[in-house]
């Protein structure tokens, strides 16, 4: 900044990023397109255009490019003829020797030979900075410039390309280039917004290999998993991860169902409004996102998609996006995959024992490990939870700085009723099944969670239940899960869920589809209340 600047500063911010540049050379060309791109991706920048001017500036400006994580120095044609670049340019120098901030430096038309040596026009009007000067400061100049020309950083050489015979520059892409490097230097995976959450760095690692980030082709993965797993929370992490590497990015959730013309309109709008960046973009026809990306290298991330037609609508073919896209799924149905020819699958699987007792404990002791004479309560906890990580959270909430005996409380609270914001969440997979699947959830949840598909298929072979089928959509929605050796298991908060929905059919139990306590079971078949088509299974 060749502007001198009275910067008194109440309350310092931490910056991303703190520019050294020479105005006239780059502030309304370049360096504002780069400062743009970086606010699309959420990286902060230090402007000196807020700060009061002409005067002489304290040592405010200083603590600020202390504060910065990242300093770029912009190296144009005139920046040696501002003795306050210069000046700036020693303290950043000064901020990597003494803390290892990270330098980003970017030769702007300028020679990286001629900035180390101080010749050419570089030089010259360097030399004219430098006249009055002490050999102090003449010094110290001199090295400051030797040394950060040595700096790997970006080219403008580089950010030229040849179209019919003639050479143009191609600051776009070089601004994405940058805002990357930016961001491997920021280290934003993960980031704090993250922090608790067990086993992260090891679903990114697998989703990463998946990726196969360095190949150009275009394609699709599912994060697939149960309500309550994480999908959502690894997906966010991916994308915060992943998405300045990509020149447009979003991430989509609540998506509408896509009944008709106008709602899978308004659904591609919102895509292309989001990954855009443009409120007031109208689109008329269903072929606009093919039509606006396909040729950006684009990511997508769909969340918790729950419709075939969902997929259909936002992301057809890989056609309809340019080279080294990636487009991501999350969602409870494998079928919907399937169907849609995405067959690179990240499966979230449930956590260790030790893994989920972490979870448990972060939310109850805000620690790694359970408080002294907690460790056999937090073990029966995790057991009733049946490891799903949001059932840990949110019961670990609840239970933060209370006495062992509400622990215990809590603990016989579990096993009868089920937290709302839990049943919220598993009720969902629930809600969208037909009303025979419902009915054969039901079924497991209160008879045959842990029975062997053979033995339920002949239980109910006088039934109007399609079993194999049924069995496949729960499967493939997550809320069963068949064995290679062919045994149901159902998660315990799903088969609570079950018995709930159950219950809530009638306040009368002899109303009710199953009786499965005894007591009930007693005073039903006592008082003859028992409806005509009321199930009790003799096989507990």
């Amino acid at each position: 900044m060749d502007t001198m600047i009275n910067l008194e500063v109440k309350e310092l911010t931490r910056y991303h990023v703190f520019s050294s540049f020479h105005g006239p050379d780059v502030r309304s060309g370049f360096l504002s397109h780069l400062h743009n791109y970086f606010a699309s991706k959420g990286i902060t920048t230090f402007n000196d255009q807020e700060m009061e001017r002409g005067h002489t500036i304290g040592p405010g400006l200083v603590q600020v490019i202390k504060e910065s994580r990242v300093s770029i120095v912009v190296l144009s044609k005139k920046y040696a003829s501002s003795g306050w670049c210069l000046d700036e340019l020693v303290e950043i120098l000064k901020c990597k020797e003494a803390s290892g901030q990270a330098v980003l430096t970017i030769f702007y038309k300028v020679d990286p030979s001629d900035v180390r040596k101080q010749r050419g026009d570089f030089g010259n009007t360097f030399k004219k900075t430098c006249e009055g000067k002490t050999d102090e400061v003449k010094q110290r100049w001199s090295n400051a410039l030797a040394y950060i020309a040595t700096v790997a950083g970006r080219h403008s050489l580089n950010w030229f390309v040849f179209s019919l015979g003639s050479m143009r520059a191609n600051e776009a892409e070089m601004i994405q280039k940058i805002a990357i490097d930016i961001s491997n230097k920021l280290n934003v995976t993960p980031s704090r917004d993250f922090e608790g959450m067990v086993g992260l760095e090891a679903h990114l690692t697998e989703l990463n290999t998946l990726l196969c980030l360095e190949s150009d082709d275009v394609m699709m993965i599912g994060i697939w998993g149960p309500g309550g797993i994480g999908k959502t929370t690894i997906a966010r992490a991916l994308f915060n991860q992943l998405s300045t590497n990509f020149r447009l990015s979003c991430f989509m959730r609540n998506l509408k169902g896509v009944d008709d013309w106008d709602s899978k309109l308004y659904l591609q709008n919102k895509l292309l409004s989001k990954i855009l960046n443009q409120k007031d973009i109208k689109i008329h026809q269903l072929g606009a996102i093919k039509e606006w990306l396909h040729n950006q290298r684009v990511l997508i991330i769909l969340d918790d998609v729950d419709d075939l037609e969902q997929l259909e609508v936002l992301a057809k073919e890989t056609s309809w996006f340019g080279s080294g896209s990636r487009i991501i799924v999350t969602l409870k149905d494998k079928k919907i995959l399937k169907a849609h020819g995405i067959n690179d699958i990240y499966h979230v699987d449930f956590p260790s024992e030790e893994e989920a007792l972490e979870m448990l404990c972060l939310s109850a002791f805000k620690q790694n490990s359970p408080q002294d004479g907690f460790e056999e309560l937090a073990r029966k906890v995790i057991k009733l939870c049946g490891n799903l990580p949001l059932a840990l959270r949110v019961v670990g909430s609840s239970l933060y700085r209370e006495s062992e005996d509400e622990w215990r409380l809590q603990l016989y609270g579990i096993e009868t009723n089920l937290d709302r914001k839990l049943v919220d969440v598993l009720r969902v997979g629930y809600d969208k099944l037909l009303e025979k699947h419902q009915s054969l959830f039901r079924h497991i949840a209160c008879f045959f969670n842990h029975k062997s598909v053979d033995y339920m298929t002949a239980m109910l072979a006088d039934s109007t239940l399609d079993v194999k089928n049924g069995l496949n959509t729960l499967a493939a929605k997550s809320l069963v899960y068949i064995s290679t050796n062919g045994w149901i298991t159902m998660h315990c908060l799903l088969q609570q869920l079950g018995k709930q929905v159950v219950v809530q059919q009638s306040d009368e139990p002899g109303k009710r589809q199953f009786l499965v306590e005894a007591k009930e079971i007693c005073d039903v078949l006592a008082n003859e209340t028992v409806r005509s088509y009321l199930y009790i299974l003799p096989i507990l």
